[in-house]
C-alpha cells in the first residue's frame, strides 16, 4: 500500500484540527507555562527544572524562561535543595495549584466531550491507535 495519499490527507486534517477551538485548547494545555504548572502540581512540587525540560523535550533556556515568568506571577517558588546545594527545586504556590487544577479539569472536560462526539466505538478506537503510535514511534528513531 502506498501511504503517501493517506499521509497527505492526515496532514490536511491535522492542519484543520489545529484551528478548531477545543483541540487548540487541549494543545495549549500540553505546552508552555500551563504544562509546566500542571506538571509541577501533579508531581507534588519540589521538582528539578531538568525533569520538566526532559518531559517537555525543550531546552533548559526555555524552561528557565517559563519558570521566571511563573515565579514573577507568584505561581511557583524556587529554592536550593538542602540535600544537594547545586540543585534548585521548583515548588508551587497555592494559587499555582488552583490554576493548574482548573486548567487540568477544563482540559479533561474538553477531551471527554470530544471523545463523546466520536461515540464509544470510535473513541475507543482513537485511543487504541494513539496508544499504538506511542508504543511504536520511539523505536523508529532511525527512520526519521
Amino acid at each position: 500500500m502506498d501511504y503517501t495519499e493517506l499521509a497527505m490527507e492526515l496532514l490536511e486534517k491535522m492542519k484543520s484540527l489545529r484551528k478548531i477551538k477545543p483541540h487548540k485548547n487541549m494543545n495549549e494545555a500540553m505546552q508552555g507555562e500551563t504544562f509546566v504548572l500542571t506538571y509541577i502540581a501533579h508531581h507534588g512540587g519540589d521538582v528539578l527544572p531538568g525533569e520538566i525540560g526532559h518531559e517537555m523535550d525543550v531546552s533548559s533556556a526555555r524552561i528557565a524562561s517559563a519558570l521566571n515568568s511563573l515565579e514573577k506571577k507568584g505561581l511557583i517558588t524556587r529554592q536550593i535543595d538542602t540535600n544537594d546545594r547545586r540543585k534548585i527545586l521548583v515548588g508551587i504556590t497555592q494559587e499555582g495549584k488552583e490554576i493548574a487544577e482548573n486548567h487540568y479539569k477544563k482540559t479533561l472536560e474538553i477531551a471527554a466531550k470530544m471523545l463523546e462526539l466520536l461515540g464509544e466505538h470510535d473513541a475507543k478506537e482513537y485511543i487504541r491507535v494513539t496508544k499504538k503510535l506511542v508504543e511504536v514511534l520511539p523505536d523508529c528513531k532511525n527512520i526519521f
